[in-house]
This record gives C-alpha cells, structure tokens and sequence, in this order.
C-alpha cells in the first residue's frame, strides 16, 4: 500500500492544524516534506511530519 504522511502547518498565522498526504506506488525514494506547501497558506518551511 502506497505511503500516507500526516503533516502539521507550525505557521502562527495559519489555521490549518493537520492534512494527510497520500502518495502513489511512483513517489521517488528522495521525496520529503520539505517539497510540499501548506494547502491553506503556502508555506514551505512551517511544515512538519507527524510521527505516529
């Protein structure tokens, strides 16, 4: 089954506590949080993996 990441925005400003992230069998091995952007305010450096 392909990954899912739980991932949290750190923003002060931003009102997005959590959103799930759902890869594909395709995703390449070096891929991290650090490419992704928040979805509700666009930054980059504010988010974080949530480890279970």
């Amino acid at each position: 089954m392909p990954a899912t990441k739980e991932i949290k925005c750190t923003s002060d400003g931003c009102e997005l506590d959590m959103f799930e992230n759902h890869y594909t069998y395709d995703i390449s091995d070096d891929h991290s949080t650090a490419d992704l952007s928040c979805p509700l305010c666009g930054g980059t450096a504010c988010l974080e993996e949530i480890e279970l």
